[in-house]
């Protein structure tokens, strides 16, 4: 481990400190189509809401009516505009595909609003994508080189670019060959005039899964997406799996040579719903099963076990019933305050931390307490909530964190800072433990989270699950970045392309 960084402030002297979202693992985007059902564009509405974590700075649905392609996009939540009558009118016809987004390519501006739709030759094709193409600066740059013409600056605008240029007289034929092209992380759920394409990745980074809904088919990110619709969860799609739905019914192609499956492992650690299933698992119970194997590796005495909410709880849940120790809500979350309040001044600024956080003096004072979080990427925030604890009378803060140190930055559709901006990454653990003020830190190990998700423990031949962000392995080619600078050359070849 490298030595304490002096170059990275404490955030009591840094201007964005006192906003909680921007200390978190920002999610991917959520996809969702449906086909076949005479309100499709109201099921993926309600769909996209049960899917709006996974991304809400963008929300879009496009539908087909038979004879023409519908579609609406808009920056914002799902329900800021697609729970509008006057929207939804406007939505016709029996098959629509949507998407909620957190851009990790792109400017949020509402030309990179998904899905993506294109007049292509034989009708008109509409893409969503969650996930995030490593080789896509470079496919782009060739693409305008050879006269191509891009509407937006996300990377899935590639893939329309590569099916339109495709000379296979089938219109899933000439998906496949445009995904032949494309490496990184994907699930796509696309919509022409007779079909609604599902694909993943040859690695299956991102989640999509297979619904059914009085016998017509849907494609969602999490099954959560199913049961908000009283949908019948029917299989996972297949990592490098194509399935096409019609009025035939579901089609399975696989075209790429066989892979062991790596899917991303934060699906279980922070961005899948608890309510959601992944490969077979309950989330919900995964993430206890985490916070027992922190209480195993790393137990420590003390009084109570606090959550950091909401994605601390169930990892608490399970600290607590493993370690014995009380398991209290120490802070209180305010869910009513949105991430666009603004501070005026200092003194103001340095309260807006509880705007969204406060204490549970009642629970807190006195006691030695067991702060329960899922992970640390900047540590801004942890240090004002450690510090909020011992403003409410905290004798001893233990801070256990139910995932391994993030180390590297992620470049499969979740957006992480550059790698000098990983606290993990730039100090050691006593170093961080120091710069978070807390009398002791501990991290899940990585074979901790593979026990958790009953595994005995990761091979590191044959790893289970893409778990970069902690190990530095990445599963596949990173044609647009490379090395210790990557997230700088990342954002320079976005500046340059956009």
């Amino acid at each position: 481990m490298t030595p304490t960084s002096p170059e990275i402030e404490r955030p009591d002297q840094a201007e964005a400190w006192f906003d909680p979202e921007a200390d978190r693992l920002r999610e991917e985007c959520g996809v969702f189509g449906i086909f076949g059902h005479p309100d499709a564009a109201a099921i993926v509405a309600l769909g996209l809401h049960a899917l709006q974590h996974r991304g809400q700075e963008a929300a879009g649905i496009v539908c087909f009516d038979g004879r023409r392609f519908h579609s609406e996009r808009r920056l914002g939540l799902v329900g800021d505009h697609f729970s509008r009558a006057s929207t939804m009118e406007k939505l016709v016809g029996a098959a629509a595909i949507g998407h909620v987004r957190y851009s990790t390519t792109g400017e949020t501006i509402l030309r990179n609003v998904q899905p993506l739709f294109a007049e292509l030759d034989g009708g008109g094709f509409a893409v969503a994508h969650n996930g995030n193409l490593t080789n896509g600066i470079t496919l782009r740059r060739q693409l305008i080189r050879d006269g191509a013409i891009y509407q937006s600056t996300s990377d899935t605008e590639v893939v329309l670019q590569l099916v339109a240029r495709s000379r296979r007289p089938k219109l899933v034929d000439r998906f496949v060959e445009a995904l032949r092209q494309i490496e990184g992380a994907y699930a796509f759920v696309c919509l022409s005039n007779k079909k609604l394409i599902g694909a993943r990745d040859p690695l299956g980074i991102r989640p999509l899964v297979l619904g059914e809904l009085d016998g017509r088919y849907i494609l969602a990110s999490e099954t959560c997406a199913l049961d908000i619709i009283g949908a019948r969860f029917v299989r996972d799609i297949e990592n490098g799996e194509i399935v096409v739905i019609s009025e035939e019914g579901v089609e399975s192609h696989k075209p790429f040579p066989p892979q062991p499956q790596r899917p991303c492992i934060f699906e279980f650690i922070y961005f899948a719903r608890p309510d959601s299933i992944v490969q077979g698992k309950s989330v919900y119970q995964v993430r206890k099963k985490m916070g027992a194997e922190l209480a195993r590796e790393a137990g420590v005495a003390a009084d109570v076990v606090v959550p950091v909410p909401d994605s601390g709880v169930p990892a608490a849940i399970g600290y607590a019933q493993a370690s014995g120790v009380p398991f209290e809500l120490g802070i209180i979350r305010n869910h009513y305050v949105g991430r666009t309040f603004i501070q005026p001044t200092q003194s103001v600024r340095e309260l807006g931390v509880r705007m969204k956080h406060s204490a549970n003096r009642a629970v807190v004072d006195g006691k030695r307490i067991v702060l329960v979080d899922d992970s640390i990427v900047r540590g801004t925030t942890s240090v004002k909530i450690v510090q909020m604890m011992r403003d409410a009378g905290a004798r001893e803060v233990h801070f256990r964190i139910s995932s391994p140190p993030i180390r590297f930055p992620d470049f499969y559709g979740i957006d992480t800072p550059e790698r000098d901006k990983l606290l993990a990454a730039t100090m050691d653990l006593e170093g961080m433990r120091r710069f978070i003020g807390c009398d002791s830190l501990a991290f899940l190990s990585v074979d901790g989270i593979y026990r958790a998700v009953g595994l005995s423990g990761r091979d590191a031949a044959r790893p289970q699950f893409t778990d970069h962000c902690f190990t530095g392995d990445y599963p596949t080619p990173l044609a647009d970045v490379t090395g210790e600078s990557a997230g700088k050359q990342q954002m320079s070849l976005l500046a340059e392309v956009g």
